[in-house]
């Protein structure tokens, strides 16, 4: 299992549990919705899980934290006798990855971008939370990695992972189950407030509001997004928060107009029209402005 949770209060508090370090995982139940004949999201403690089931394979994208994967694999078991022969990440962060391990030595193919890989095989330090975390095992990495696309055409459906430019990190893709008409944003879309974007692993926040528009431009009226945590939005819920994304990012830069500093900024409170809507999850409003001010700036040469 990661040790990625262990200084971080980041994703436990996205599903109103403690920190994972602190979570006692018998406790956590894992709960159903169907969104489409053969496509489902699971919940429980991390991100959120999407599965296909059908004639072929359960496929599931994201497997949340190792001590949850009986729970995880009894869920799925409710819904299709066949096991799960497919795990998509749609990045690296333990909370998304943690059941790799058990999943894979269960015959489970693990499916990823090629930089999910490439940082769950290194260590590496999140500045954010000033906290690093190991490098996984290798029976816990993708043994499938694709630069761009890839689709897996099971259970009817194809379900197409696509690599989006760096947003929540530099790995990220949302996933489309094109015939069900539903699509996994990852922690490209935080459904509970303000996201928390890792810019130590490549992430942008303009990254995000690519990602929505992606995904956006991919759906239709009647498509159902899946966040990586909070509940299922439709199109109008996603519009929503890529319009937030948009504009108080722009509010942040008007705000560094004339080389302020990211304190001088914060006082300012650019985000203050989004605040009582979005800034009491686990980013605050200051930790926003911080984000986008940070990420905003030209990285020196």
């Amino acid at each position: 299992m990661h040790k990625w949770m262990m200084a971080t209060a980041l994703l436990p508090l996205a599903v109103a549990l403690p920190v994972a370090a602190q979570t006692n995982y018998d406790k956590v139940e894992i709960t159903t919705e169907t969104l489409a004949p053969g496509v489902h999201v699971l919940f429980g403690a991390g991100g959120n899980i999407g599965v296909s089931t059908g004639a072929d394979a359960t496929v599931i994208i994201d497997d949340q934290f190792a001590p949850l994967t009986p729970k995880i694999i009894a869920a799925t078991a409710k819904l299709s006798p066949n096991p799960i022969r497919f795990v998509i990440n749609t990045h690296w962060h333990g909370d998304h990855t943690g059941g790799n391990e058990n999943l894979s030595k269960a015959n489970a193919i693990i499916v990823a971008q090629d930089n999910v890989r490439t940082r769950m095989a290194s260590d590496q330090f999140i500045a954010a939370m000033k906290s690093t975390v190991k490098a996984s095992p290798a029976i816990a990495l993708p043994v499938v990695t694709f630069d761009s696309t890839t689709t897996l055409h099971l259970n009817g459906e194809d379900i197409r992972a696509i690599h989006v430019p760096p947003a929540h990190t530099d790995g990220d893709s949302i996933i489309h189950f094109v015939h069900a008409n539903v699509i996994h944003m990852g922690d490209t879309f935080f459904a509970i407030g303000y996201p928390f974007v890792d810019l130590s692993s490549g992430g942008d926040v303009r990254g995000d509001v690519t990602a929505a528009d992606k995904a956006l431009a991919l759906g239709n009226a009647t498509t159902r997004y899946i966040p990586g945590h909070g509940k299922v939005a439709d199109r109008a819920g996603l519009t929503a928060y890529r319009d937030m994304l948009a504009a108080s990012i722009a509010a942040v830069e008007k705000a560094m107009a004339g080389g302020k500093t990211v304190e001088q900024v914060i006082a300012a409170k650019p985000t203050a029209p989004w605040d009582a809507q979005w800034g009491n999850g686990f980013i605050k409003p200051d930790d926003w402005v911080r984000t986008i001010y940070a990420s905003l700036t030209p990285k020196a040469p």
